[in-house]
């Protein structure tokens, strides 16, 4: 972490010497604590049994992401994000459970590992650039990568999968001070199959005219219905603490 943020500063500090810098690019890098307040699954649906993860534990989990962005014009820009997602936990599942067709005691201990990892592209236009407030809209195109496993002893059963997702996206952000700004971010998309929301709140302190840190809050909410023979429905938190450099 130490050397992430001295190459960021350096780069950032270097930058900053150029008399046609045009702040382009822009590269963001933060870590969170993660907790699952509901985490409700069954796999197969109808026939496996529908139980919470977190009788296993909330957490936390530390996990980071990695956010890039491109100004491609006056006022478009597009955002590539890589967002690991990993909980893994050790408990007791509280009753017997059928998963992936195979029984688990709700007696014995129990390692439950949740991932969901998700690489994205956003396109997105500015609609609104006042001296102190942005706003953007756009698309996001989502890849998932997920997979849910059990483990008692010997025992173990996982169900994987990787799909796409279409998203809506929206970020605005309002400079309340010189150096301090509020923004707000989106993904997020309902349809009968389901729904996925990430939304953060972050407040930013510009340290440097190309560095900014950040910190604050995010949730991700959202599941499948069962379509697929697949149903969770999660609700995450995530404490944000995070760095940015503009080039």
């Amino acid at each position: 972490m130490r050397f992430l943020v001295f190459v960021l500063f350096f780069l950032a500090s270097a930058l900053g010497h150029a008399e046609d810098l045009q702040e382009r690019f822009g590269l963001r890098f933060e870590i969170s604590p993660v907790w699952q307040s509901v985490n409700r699954i069954q796999i197969p649906t109808p026939e496996g049994t529908r139980y919470d993860f977190t009788s296993l534990g909330s957490g936390p989990a530390w996990n980071y992401r990695i956010d890039a962005k491109w100004r491609v014009g006056k006022n478009s820009e597009i955002r590539a994000l890589y967002a690991p997602l990993s909980l893994t936990l050790n408990g007791q599942l509280g009753s017997n459970v059928i998963f992936q067709n195979t029984s688990f005691s709700g007696s014995s201990d129990t390692e439950g590992r949740y991932q969901f990892n998700s690489y994205r592209v956003t396109y997105r236009y500015r609609v609104i650039n006042q001296e102190k407030w942005l706003l953007w809209v756009g698309l996001t195109g989502k890849i998932r990568d997920a997979e849910i496993r059990l483990t008692q002893g010997t025992l173990s059963a996982s169900r994987s999968n990787v799909g796409f997702v279409p998203l809506l996206h929206a970020l605005s952000s309002y400079q309340f001070l010189p150096d301090f700004r509020i923004q707000v971010e989106m993904d997020a998309l309902a349809a009968p199959q389901g729904r996925a929301e990430d939304i953060s709140l972050l407040l930013g302190a510009r340290l440097l005219p190309q560095i900014e840190a950040f910190l604050g809050y995010r949730t991700i909410e959202g599941g499948s219905d069962g379509g697929g023979s697949v149903y969770n429905f999660a609700w995450l938190h995530y404490g944000v603490i995070g760095l940015g450099v503009t080039f």
